[in-house]
């Protein structure tokens, strides 16, 4: 997935999303100063100031190294961890209490297909695939991969329907 550098890329999906706006708003921003060197020599600070903010203060673990589609979603953006490694495609939706990462220090992270709706309490874990169009149930536990055009829920998730 190549990293989109335009600021307002999540503007318009999140309407009616402050919170959501402001974090992806913020996201982006850090994601350019911290990928452009000159920008980066300058605005250092501001790196800082976002790790603050939105790591600790809004509790949202939203690296820099995590690569985000556009239009992407944050709903009740609070308790999610996203690992560094981490890839999302476009139209995806986040909410609370979701964690997207590696099973150990040494294994691979998700990958995440477009238009992917993710519900609350959801743990992704693992070198797994989620393909496009794919719902997962609140409080899912996704540790194998999901086909595209799919619904998944359940410990560990499983597929419900696929059209």
């Amino acid at each position: 997935m190549k990293r989109n550098f335009s600021i307002l890329q999540d503007w318009s999906a999140n309407k009616g999303n402050p919170k959501g706006r402001t974090i992806l708003l913020l996201y982006r921003l850090a994601i350019r100063i911290r990928f452009t060197p000159i920008l980066l020599l300058f605005f250092f600070w501001y790196l800082i100031l976002y790790i603050f903010f939105v790591e600790w203060l809004l509790g949202v673990e939203l690296t820099f190294g995590a690569v985000l589609g556009s239009g992407t979603q944050i709903w009740h953006g609070y308790a999610i961890v996203l690992n560094p490694a981490v890839r999302i495609g476009n139209d995806c939706v986040l909410r609370h209490s979701l964690t997207i990462g590696n099973k150990g220090a040494d294994s691979k992270c998700p990958v995440i297909g477009n238009n992917v709706n993710i519900g609350a309490g959801v743990c992704i874990l693992g070198d797994l695939n989620i393909g496009d169009n794919v719902v997962i149930g609140a409080g899912s536990i996704v540790v194998k991969d999901i086909p595209s055009n799919s619904v998944a829920v359940g410990n560990p998730a499983r597929i419900i329907n696929k059209s």
